[in-house]
C-alpha cells in the first residue's frame, strides 16, 4: 500500500501481516504443525470427548448431555481433571528456549524486530496452538450431538453455549496459565522449572481454597481461577442433586462477579508479559563489565639470552653420552571392558553421576517442599483418628497423598534424564566410551527411582516428628516401613519403567509427557466411574487400607500377588526399552558363546511376560 503525505513524499506502509509479530505468530504456528505433541493432544482430548459423552454423569443421571449445565460442567472439568495445566506447560514452556538451543538467537536477533515483537509472537503463536488442541475436545462434543448412543438423552442440537462456555471456563482460565509458564521458561531458561510448576499448581490450588475458607463468598469467587467455588456448579459436587428436567432447563449465567474474575485472569496475563518484555535479555550476562587494561609494548633487547646446552660442544656431548641399558618392570594391563562386577561398577559410577545431575535441577527447589508440604498438611493441622494406630493412619494418609507427587515427579524427571543427553549434545561422546547400553538406561532408571525415594525417606521422616510433636504416641516405624515397601516403592519402580520405555519407543520428550498424563488422566477418570480393577491399578488405588497389609484383611495375598505382577510388567517395559534403544552397541543374540545385552534383554522380555501372566491370572 502506497500513502502519500503530499506531493513529493511517498510512504510505503506495510500490511499488519507483514509485520515482524505477524512473521513471529505464524512461524510458531508451523513449527508446531510439524511436532507430535499437539496431534497426541488432540487424539487425547477426542477420546476423552467420546468417553465423558457415552460414559459420563449425564448418562448415569438421567441429564441431557447438550443441556447448559453439562455443557459448563464437562468444559470446567476438562479445564481441571484431565491434567490440561500440564499440558498447557508442554506447548508453552519451550518456544523461546528453542531458539537459544538450536544456536538461532543471534540470527533471529540480528534482523529489525523488538522484543515485544518477538515474545508477544512467541506467545500468542503457541496459545494459540494450545487453543487450537482444546477446541477438539468442543468439536468432539458437538458432535455427539448428532452421532450418539441409545443410553443418552439429547436436546435439540446446539453450537454457541459449547463455544461461550469454552471461551470462557477454559482459554480465559489458562491464559494466565500460559503466561506465567511462557515467562518462567523464558527468563530463567529452564523447562524443568516450568514443569515443577505445572506439577505443583493443582496442589497450591487446593491448598489455597482450603485457605480461602475463611473469606467471604464473594471475595472467594473473585479469587478462584478455575470458578470451581461458584454456587451454580455445586450441583457438580453433588451437595445439590435436583430433577433431571430441572438440570435440562437450567441456564448457567454469568453474574457481575464473574467477568471481575475473568478479568483479573486477563490482567495477571497482561502483567506478566509486561514484566517479560522488560526483564527480557538476549544473553544472560554472568560478568560485570569488562575492566580495559593498557598493553604496553617494549623495545628490543640489546642482548640475547641463551642457555648454556644450546650450545654445540654441549649437544655433542650428550650426543656421545652411552645409552642406559637398565632394565624396567612393566605394569601388567588386562582389558576389563566385560564381565559382570565391571558393569555393575560402571552402573553405580553412571548411577552417581545421574543422580547428581537430577539433585541439581532447580524445579526441585520448588517441586519438593511443596510435595512434603501437601503430603503431611492434614496430619499437621487436623486431629488424627486413629484407625488400627496412630502410626498406621500417619503412613496411609502420606502414602496416599505422595502417590499423586510421585507420578508426577518420576514422568518429568525421567524424560529429563532421558533426553539431557541429547539436548547437551554429548551423545556422541557418551556412545563412543566402551559401556553398555544397559549401563546407560539403568543409570537414569535408579536415579530416577533414587529421586522418589528420597523424597518418601524425608516425607516419612517428618510425618514421624508431627506425630511426635503432637503426642500421637507410641511410634511404630514397622508400620511405616510396611505401607512404603508394599505401597509406594513397587509403585515407584513401575512409573519409573514405564517412564523409561515411553520415551525410548516414543523418541520425543514431550510426546512422552503427553501421552503418561493422557493415561493417568484416563485411569483417574475410570477409576472415579468405579472401575478400580487390580489388573489396571498399578497404585492400588483406593482398593487397599492398612489392615490389608497386615493379614488383619482378606487381601493380604491378593496385594502381594498385585506388587509381583506389577514389578514384572516394569521388568518386561526396561526390557522393551533396551531393545528399542538407538544405540546398537551388539546386535547379535550371543557374543563369543555367551549371551549378549540383547540376548539378556530378550530373556528378561520373555520371563517377565510369562510372570506377569501367571500371577494375573491369579488375581480375582
Amino acid at each position: 500500500m502506497i500513502w502519500s503525505t503530499n506531493g513529493n513524499e511517498r510512504v510505503e506502509m506495510k500490511s499488519p501481516l507483514q509485520r515482524p509479530f505477524f512473521a513471529v505468530f505464524q512461524n510458531e504456528v508451523l513449527l508446531n504443525s510439524k511436532r507430535v505433541a499437539p496431534y497426541v493432544l488432540m487424539l487425547l482430548f477426542i477420546v476423552n470427548a467420546l468417553m465423558w459423552s457415552v460414559r459420563g454423569a449425564a448418562v448415569t443421571r438421567g441429564w441431557a448431555t447438550n443441556s447448559d449445565f453439562n455443557i459448563a460442567r464437562n468444559i470446567l472439568a476438562f479445564s481441571w481433571f484431565l491434567g490440561l495445566p500440564i499440558f498447557n506447560a508442554v506447548i508453552m514452556g519451550d518456544p523461546v528456549l528453542r531458539d537459544f538451543r538450536l544456536g538461532v538467537d543471534s540470527l533471529i536477533f540480528s534482523k529489525p524486530i523488538s522484543r515485544a515483537s518477538y515474545l508477544i509472537g512467541k506467545f500468542l503463536g503457541n496459545f494459540f496452538v494450545f487453543v487450537c488442541c482444546m477446541s477438539t475436545y468442543v468439536l468432539s462434543l458437538i458432535v455427539m450431538q448428532v452421532v450418539h448412543t441409545s443410553a443418552m438423552i439429547v436436546l435439540p442440537v446446539r453450537v454457541l453455549p459449547y463455544f461461550k462456555h469454552f471461551f470462557f471456563f477454559a482459554v480465559i482460565s489458562h491464559l494466565l496459565l500460559a503466561a506465567i509458564y511462557f515467562s518462567v521458561a523464558t527468563l530463567t531458561r529452564s523447562t524443568k522449572l516450568v514443569y515443577g510448576l505445572a506439577v505443583s499448581v493443582p496442589v497450591v490450588y487446593l491448598g489455597s481454597s482450603f485457605l480461602e475458607k475463611g473469606l467471604p463468598v464473594r471475595w472467594r469467587l473473585v479469587l478462584d481461577p478455575f470458578w470451581f467455588s461458584s454456587v451454580d456448579l455445586m450441583i457438580a459436587a453433588g451437595t445439590v442433586k435436583p430433577a433431571p428436567a430441572f438440570i435440562d432447563q437450567y441456564i448457567v449465567s454469568y453474574s457481575p462477579d464473574f467477568f471481575i474474575n475473568r478479568g483479573v485472569l486477563i490482567l495477571g496475563a497482561v502483567v506478566c508479559l509486561t514484566i517479560l518484555c522488560r526483564r527480557f535479555t538476549v544473553a544472560e550476562r554472568t560478568e560485570g563489565a569488562e575492566s580495559f587494561s593498557i598493553l604496553a609494548l617494549s623495545t628490543g633487547a640489546d642482548r640475547v639470552y641463551y642457555s648454556a646446552a644450546s650450545l654445540p660442544e654441549k649437544r655433542i656431548a650428550l650426543l656421545d653420552k652411552p645409552e642406559s641399558h637398565e632394565r624396567v618392570m612393566l605394569p601388567s594391563v588386562a582389558t576389563a571392558s566385560h564381565g559382570f562386577r565391571t558393569t555393575v561398577d560402571k552402573l553405580i559410577a553412571a548411577l552417581g553421576i545421574e543422580f547428581q545431575l537430577l539433585r541439581a535441577e532447580r524445579s526441585l527447589i520448588v517441586l519438593a517442599p511443596l510435595a512434603v508440604l501437601f503430603s503431611t498438611l492434614e496430619l499437621a493441622f487436623y486431629k488424627v483418628v486413629p484407625e488400627i494406630s496412630y502410626s498406621a493412619t500417619y503412613a496411609s494418609s502420606t502414602a496416599g497423598y505422595l502417590l499423586l507427587f510421585l507420578l508426577g515427579m518420576t514422568v518429568f524427571y525421567t524424560g529429563e534424564a532421558m533426553h539431557r543427553d541429547r539436548e547437551l549434545k554429548m551423545v556422541p561422546v557418551l556412545w563412543a566410551t566402551p559401556i553398555p547400553n544397559s549401563v546407560l538406561l539403568l543409570s537414569k532408571f535408579f536415579a530416577t527411582l533414587l529421586l522418589g525415594l528420597s523424597l518418601v525417606v524425608v516425607v516419612g521422616a517428618i510425618a514421624i516428628v508431627i506425630q511426635i510433636l503432637k503426642g500421637d504416641t507410641p511410634v511404630n516405624i514397622s508400620a511405616y516401613l510396611i505401607t512404603y515397601s508394599v505401597i509406594l516403592l513397587p509403585s515407584l519402580v513401575f512409573m519409573s519403567g514405564v517412564s523409561v520405555a515411553l520415551n525410548i519407543l516414543l523418541r520425543d520428550k514431550y510426546v512422552a509427557y503427553a501421552v503418561s498424563t493422557g493415561i493417568a488422566a484416563g485411569l483417574f477418570y475410570l477409576y472415579g466411574q468405579g472401575y478400580k480393577h487390580w489388573l489396571y491399578n498399578p497404585l492400588l488405588y483406593q482398593l487397599w487400607n492398612y489392615a490389608d497389609l497386615t493379614g488383619g484383611g482378606n487381601k493380604v495375598g491378593t496385594i502381594l500377588t498385585h506388587r509381583v505382577y506389577w514389578l514384572a510388567l516394569s521388568c518386561l517395559c526396561l526390557a522393551l526399552a533396551h531393545l528399542g534403544f538407538r544405540r546398537k552397541s551388539a546386535k547379535g543374540f550371543t557374543i563369543n558363546g555367551r549371551l549378549g545385552s540383547t540376548g539378556w534383554a530378550i530373556v528378561v522380555t520373555v520371563v517377565s511376560l510369562v510372570v506377569a501372566v501367571v500371577t494375573g491370572s491369579m488375581i480375582k
